[in-house]
């Protein structure tokens, strides 16, 4: 009895490395989009403190200087979060581009795995064609003695 051997399992086997490349690329765009996002979260952090600190000045005696500063930081840090959606943006396209290949790469892939259990159930037809054509040779030749 002759072992399976799928013809194109190199291809198989390139399919599956492509596959692991592309979630690996994938997961790597997905923790930058996530770390943009932390970023991102933390500037609204920090305008919020800026925020509650300029409300707690109405409370105590208002420092001119202080106030100027809190509002400077509060535009910069606002200007920061624009910036920062930008590149979230940009990081959200990059992770969309990643999971579009990565389903094409898994759609190849699933595509030569069903490709090769096709052959494997012809193989096993030929081979149980095989197996069949021998038993009746067999059962003809013993036929063939008794008759004779």
């Amino acid at each position: 009895m002759v072992k399976f051997r799928y013809k194109m399992q190199n291809i198989l086997d390139l399919k599956e490395k492509m596959e692991e490349q592309a979630k690996t690329e994938f997961s790597a765009r997905a923790e930058r989009l996530r770390q943009e996002e932390l970023k991102l979260t933390s500037i609204y952090d920090d305008i919020s403190k800026y925020e509650d600190r300029i409300r707690s000045m109405n409370n105590e005696r208002i420092d001119i200087l202080e106030l100027k500063q809190c509002n400077n930081a509060i535009n910069i840090k606002q200007q920061q979060a624009e910036t920062q959606q930008k590149v979230i943006v940009m990081a959200e396209k990059d992770v969309d581009i990643a999971r579009g290949k990565l389903n094409q790469v898994m759609v190849d892939r699933k595509t030569q795995e069903i490709l090769k259990e096709k052959a494997f159930e012809e193989y096993k037809k030929e081979l149980e064609a095989e197996e069949n054509k021998e038993i009746d040779e067999v059962v003809s030749f013993q036929y063939n003695n008794v008759r004779q």
